[in-house]
């Protein structure tokens, strides 16, 4: 296998830590969650707005019909939600937490498309079974995170910034609530960004009206319920590096880079660096930013890991069965009820 994907995911769960650890900057200095996702999603559409004007002929665009702008809409109104509990989730606990939280997604997207029968799964086989116990072990993993804090394992001492106030106030379960809200937003946004590329397969227009959507609905919140205007401000250095940090290594570029990946590995692959952010965020927490890490996030992440492997193997064996079904039933081959598993956060 080459270097290439595999150094490309490392890039991409950098990127969106980072991502995490610029708009909690940002937010600490004053911005809100509104304009934080406004400002980043209005320069991630320019951008892609940019390259459709030019680049017009490598872009497959289809006709302009009333029903893919009402389901690019819908898309992006999941993603302002995504966008929103994330970013208030951060606020209110850390990034640390965030990456933890968000390995729910397999498991929780494994859930919704039993309940909207996107996928049947026969609970008497080892795969299905395997899923269903990885679901419930991270789900576990999730509330050891969220409730229990243990005694402190690492701290930088050399920084003021620290969330050792923080983990002792409801502000830390608050957050974590907000993210387990985040992973369900993500998951659902997973199930119909699938849906929607079936029928149309230009994701430069879906990512265009998802990025404007969330744009514009997250201005007109703000002005709703913001009443000071500094929050629009963008004489800060942090705030202006913030923006444009989400909006060059944001969600258009992760999820560019990952299906680069995905077409060169498969899914699988790239489902399996999700956990590595864990340790990204940690490390950049503890040594930049003096977060405390406690015991609690430790073996809160462990558990969630363990779980989200677990399901990963699950999807590993029962993708082998469809391939060995397939090669036996050249009718299979085409089959559009096979799972496809893109596990991208928005």
């Amino acid at each position: 296998m080459s270097v290439l994907p595999f150094t490309g995911m490392v890039i991409v769960q950098v990127a969106m830590v980072g991502q995490m650890v610029t708009g909690k900057q940002a937010m600490l200095d004053g911005m809100t969650n509104f304009t934080f996702v406004f400002y980043f999603n209005a320069l991630s559409f320019l951008i892609l707005l940019f390259s459709l004007f030019l680049f017009p002929k490598s872009n497959n665009l289809p006709p302009l019909t009333y029903a893919l702008v009402w389901r690019c809409i819908l898309f992006g109104i999941l993603g302002f939600a995504t966008q929103i509990t994330g970013y208030t989730g951060i606020q209110y606990a850390s990034a640390t937490l965030a990456s933890s939280m968000l390995n729910l997604i397999p498991g929780f997207t494994f859930i919704l498309t039993i309940i909207f029968r996107l996928e049947k799964a026969d609970f008497r086989s080892s795969s299905a079974q395997a899923k269903l116990i990885g679901t419930v072990v991270s789900i576990l993993g999730a509330f050891i995170v969220t409730l229990y804090e243990g005694p402190r394992i690492l701290k930088n001492t050399s920084s003021q910034n620290s969330t050792e106030n923080l983990t002792q106030s409801q502000d830390w379960i608050l957050g974590g609530l907000l993210l387990a809200m985040t992973s369900l937003f993500a998951s659902l946004f997973i199930i119909a960004q699938a849906l929607i590329l079936k029928k149309h397969t230009s994701k430069l227009v879906v990512s265009l009206f998802y990025s404007s959507t969330i744009a514009i609905l997250s201005a007109l919140l703000s002005l709703m319920v913001e009443k000071d205007f500094s929050s629009w401000s963008l004489q800060s250095n942090i705030r202006i590096m913030a923006v444009i940090y989400a909006g060059l290594f944001g969600a258009s570029f992760q999820v560019t880079v990952s299906s680069w990946c995905m077409q060169r590995t498969g899914p699988l692959f790239v489902v399996m660096f999700h956990p590595l952010g864990i340790i990204i965020s940690s490390i950049i927490g503890v040594t930049f930013l003096g977060d405390a890490f406690y015991l609690g996030s430790l073996v809160g992440s462990i558990v969630i890991i363990f779980g989200v492997y677990t399901v990963i193997w699950g999807i590993a064996k029962e993708r082998k069965v469809v391939e060995a079904t397939s090669i036996t039933s050249p009718l299979l081959q085409d089959n559009p009820n096979v799972e496809d598993t893109t596990l991208l956060a928005p």
